[in-house]
């Protein structure tokens, strides 16, 4: 076993009951994802914050797949904006969407204009090869994909240096008919500043560059379907 000194920040701090960092034990070997395991056990009122929570290691951002060693120093907070002071929110998540909250934390006081898309699982498709569906499986490298989900951010910004909030949210998991699987909301103080176009890019890219697969089944079988965009340099 090895003792680590886990820094918390922000809100995680408050919903810990304030403390400023955590002593925890855990197995020599354990990962980054186990820690965080071990730290929703510890402080179950951090479990959601799990999703979508950064953990740095010795100053550089670490993903779950990291195996932690004795000594290490081990920060954990919300995901940032990018040096910004503008609400950036990125997940990838197994929990129901809330519509209605993620869009809240992404709303300023400047705020006028909200552009969301969702996307939802068909029950029936009509175009194309047309056909029923059971339910969708949704499955994501989920390092890469919040990585990538940031990146996208940053890249709207720099498009439509007007948009104030930001959210890329993706759930995976088993999904059935009339669930939304995705949002990309995007806010600014009015509609006519692009915050519209720059939400249809973010949806449009996060289906370019995001590694998430989906699985699906219907009465006639089951497939996955894969993407069409190669990455190319800058993806």
């Amino acid at each position: 076993m090895i003792q680590l000194k886990v820094l918390l920040f922000a809100n995680l701090r408050d919903r810990a009951g304030g403390v400023k960092f955590v002593e925890i034990e855990i197995e020599d070997g354990a990962t980054v994802g186990e820690l965080k395991d071990g730290i929703a056990r510890r402080f179950p009122a951090l479990k959601t914050s799990m999703e979508s929570v950064l953990v740095a290691v010795n100053r550089e951002y670490a993903f779950d797949e990291l195996v932690l060693q004795a000594g290490m120093e081990v920060a954990m907070f919300p995901p940032v904006s990018g040096g910004s002071e503008l609400p950036t929110v990125f997940a990838v998540t197994e929990e129901r969407l809330d519509l209605d909250a993620l869009l809240a934390s992404i709303t300023l006081p400047t705020t006028g204009a909200a552009a969301l898309f969702s996307g939802m699982v068909r029950g029936v498709t009509a175009r194309g090869d047309a056909h029923e569906t059971d339910y969708l499986e949704y499955e994501a490298y989920r390092p890469m994909a919040e990585a990538k989900m940031q990146q996208i951010a940053g890249e709207i910004r720099r498009k439509w240096p007007s948009v104030e909030g930001i959210a890329l949210v993706q759930r995976i998991g088993r999904l059935f008919p009339g669930t939304p699987t995705v949002l990309i909301a995007c806010t600014a103080p009015h509609r006519d500043t692009g915050v519209f176009e720059a939400a249809r890019y973010g949806i449009d890219r996060l289906k370019e560059i995001v590694p998430v697969w989906k699985k699906e089944v219907s009465p006639d079988g089951e497939f996955w379907v894969e993407g069409e965009h190669p990455p190319a340099g800058g993806d």
